[in-house]
């Protein structure tokens, strides 16, 4: 019997495979299926920082102007208004999902400052969630903000949130940090239970006939796990939390992949927009057969396996494999045109 529990966030799941936050969550039906397919766990869509904040900006200028000259003005965040349900429709949505589902429910706040990401933490609590994932979505484009000035912003956010919540804590990230290696320690050390590894950045395009700025969202493709495997494997066994990978999971082979490298779980959300929730079940196939073709008995034999602590030449994780590419690689001749 194949075995594919796995533990994350101090969570016994059957098997490493979990849904990340996307739209998709916003309906109780697609999580039923998403269980139904296999899933181990759920990640449901994100509360935004934006949204509270428009929320309570209109509540105070109705209260302080009146209702009938509501300004158009606070549309300045409108795709929230069909994406989130509101603080209080996130809260019922959180019960709602864990009187219908057997396996977790994480929940997820998607914002930049402190502000008070603590008392919507404590109340997601107090909804019922099983964990909360903290979703640090913040462009440094500030000329004077240094990086320690960005660093200790997610640092104390995470202290404050750990000081009043019980739940396990979860920590989503970009990449672009100076010295990654050492902030995802003292990260750790703050309090996160978990490292969600990596946040996808959402890069703008140009219109040029409008000469407007336009939001674009590109789905992820397998390409992208390998960032994530990079620093999974530097950081497994070297830092004091769990390991999540998101971005870039399609397939099977990606989900062993993420296990080799040392993650507890490997997240997708791409695959599913793509391919639809039942696929999560040939996934779940697929990575039952290559264990049995490859006489793997468990999923947590394999964690870490090929992480930096333990291959027999951990320099390919740093710079001598790009030397080793760069000398292996002959381009091929260039026909003039």
């Amino acid at each position: 019997m194949i075995d594919l529990t796995t533990n994350y966030l101090g969570l016994e799941l059957k098997n490493p495979l979990v849904p990340s936050a996307s739209p998709l969550m916003r309906h109780l039906d697609n999580l039923k299926r998403m269980e139904d397919a296999g899933a181990s766990a759920v990640v449901l869509h994100s509360l935004f920082e934006e949204q509270i904040t428009r929320e309570l900006d209109a509540f105070d200028f109705v209260m302080t102007h009146g209702a009938e000259s509501f300004p158009e003005a606070l549309s300045y965040f409108p795709e929230m208004t069909n994406y989130n349900l509101g603080l209080d429709g996130y809260l019922e949505h959180i019960q709602n999902a864990k009187a219908t589902l057997s396996i977790p429910v994480i929940a997820s706040l998607n914002g930049y400052s402190a502000g008070g990401w603590v008392d919507y933490a404590r109340q997601i609590q107090r909804a019922g969630a099983d964990a909360l994932e903290l979703n640090m979505y913040y462009i440094a484009a500030d000329p004077e903000l240094d990086s320690r000035a960005v660093e200790d912003m997610y640092l104390e956010l995470v202290r404050e949130i750990r000081r009043v919540i019980h739940i396990p804590l979860a920590l989503k990230l970009g990449h672009h940090f100076t010295a990654f290696a050492n902030f995802a320690s003292k990260i750790a050390d703050a309090g996160a239970d978990a490292l969600v590894l990596f946040n996808r950045f959402y890069q703008p395009d140009l219109d040029l006939e409008n000469l407007e700025i336009v939001p674009s969202l590109n789905l992820s493709s397998s390409y992208e796990l390998r960032l994530r495997l990079r620093w999974v494997g530097l950081l497994y066994g070297r830092v004091e939390s769990d390991l999540a990978v998101t971005g870039g999971v399609h397939t099977a082979e990606d989900v062993l992949k993420a296990m080799m490298a040392g993650a507890n779980v490997a997240m997708t959300t791409s695959a599913l927009l793509h391919n639809g929730i039942p696929y999560l079940s040939n996934i779940l196939m697929d990575l039952r057969q290559w264990m049995l073709d490859h006489e793997y008995e468990s999923i947590r034999q394999m964690q870490g396996s090929m992480s930096y602590k333990n291959v027999a030449h951990p320099a390919a994780f740093e710079r001598a494999n790009y030397v080793s590419v760069l000398r292996a690689f002959e381009p091929r001749d260039v026909m003039p045109g």
